[in-house]
């Protein structure tokens, strides 16, 4: 399927990171992407850059081959209605919305179209995202034209929609949790010296560097580390006073809390 025109329905903080990594990406260009929200003005930024700007969902659909739904769980139902007669079966629906199940939205959509979800992090704005997607009844022409998307956008993999909510958690609430360890470990570095600027470049380049160990090497962060520790060294001493004050389980006990109140 040859992408000629998408359109993103939600301009906030995610709908927007997407059209900006299709803007860095070669997918498509500016003018093939149209990102639709209430009051248009807050992303005048994208229209400089050549993007389609609107409030008008439904017209907004109408020549689409994509169109991604990037609208809080309370407006999907409403969004889905909304949009239905405008639709025709050979486009295709990326949700990206938490909470809201293929089934519930191919109910509110009334008619016979492919269905995804989706889950990527903020990261796709720069083409490194962790994006989990899942679908029911794809073609394998689509589901190729999906996963071709989110392959140029970062990493991709395909799980059980039943497992959406956890990665939701895992991997974009995960930004948020990433973001907070590299705080603490800029504000620890300027407390033994270093200035706020080179501190945060310190501790965020070292973080992307361990990331792409694992992923590189395919291997497990306890080899990694053991790389690192020597017997009487600095490097376990501060993991052991670390794990003393409860850093694996304050982790741990953190994601697993935010799982359980999203399936409240």
């Amino acid at each position: 399927m040859s992408i000629n025109a998408v359109t993103i329905i939600g301009g906030g903080n995610l709908g927007k990171a997407i059209a900006e990594g299709l803007i860095s990406s070669d997918i498509v260009k500016p003018r093939q992407i149209t990102v639709t929200k209430r009051n248009a003005s807050t992303i005048d930024t994208l229209k400089k850059k050549g993007v389609i700007v609107t409030s008008d969902n439904k017209t907004a659909v109408k020549k689409a081959d994509i169109i991604f739904l990037c609208v809080k769980p309370f407006q999907a139902k409403d969004i889905a209605k909304e949009i239905s007669k405008s639709l025709n079966s050979k486009q295709i629906i990326v949700s990206v919305i938490s909470g809201v199940s293929i089934e519930e939205l191919e109910h509110s959509l009334g008619k016979n179209i492919t269905v995804f979800r989706a889950m990527p992090n903020t990261a796709i704005s720069i083409r490194e995202s962790m994006t989990c997607i899942s679908y029911k009844n794809a073609s394998a022409g689509n589901i190729k034209t999906v996963e071709t998307i989110f392959n140029a956008l970062g990493k991709t993999i395909t799980i059980d929609e039943k497992l959406m909510d956890a990665s939701t958690i895992l991997g974009a609430c995960g930004t948020g949790f990433a973001m907070r360890y590299i705080r603490a470990n800029m504000q620890a570095g300027i407390e033994i010296g270093f200035d706020a600027v080179t501190a945060s470049l310190i501790a965020a380049q070292t973080v992307k560097g361990a990331a792409d160990l694992l992923i590189k090497n395919n291997s497990h962060p306890e080899q990694e580390i053991d790389k690192v520790t020597t017997p009487k060294g600095v490097t376990i001493t501060g993991l052991n006073q670390m794990e003393h004050h409860g850093l694996s389980s304050s982790v741990i006990k953190g994601i697993t809390e935010a799982y359980k109140k999203m399936n409240n």
